[in-house]
């Protein structure tokens, strides 16, 4: 806004005489500020749902990487079910699983550590 007041004094406009036009010019800038203060609160928003996001992914793949490694499936005792469908792929390519764990941890500290002038949770 002081910006603009700013730029409004140094250039001078030619204007008609009409004493609302001051008043009518700050309510509007007013109403701008406003809009961009509620743009602000939301991308605030948004980063805050990505970040936990991002931690959730990180600790449900950590805690599925560990149960891969440390509870190793007989695939004759495999079932048809999906539960054990998902383990013995799990145990197939546990080296794998390291990789969306490592994309995660790299997402969240580029997004931790992106500077945006909003506030940071």
């Amino acid at each position: 806004m002081k910006d603009i007041e700013q730029y409004l004094r140094e250039n001078k406009p030619v204007v008609k005489e009409d004493p609302t036009f001051l008043l009518e010019t700050r309510h509007r800038l007013e109403a701008v500020e406003g809009i961009k203060g509620e743009v602000d609160r939301q991308s605030c928003r948004m980063r805050k749902a990505l970040i936990l996001a991002l931690v959730f992914g990180l600790i449900v793949g950590v805690g599925v990487a560990t149960l891969a490694y440390f509870f190793p499936v007989n695939p004759e005792t495999v079932g048809d079910g999906l539960l054990d469908s998902a383990r013995l792929f799990l145990q197939n390519y546990r080296s794998y699983l390291f990789l969306p764990i490592a994309l995660l941890a790299i997402a969240l500290g580029l997004v931790m550590t992106r500077k945006k002038g909003t506030a940071f949770i």
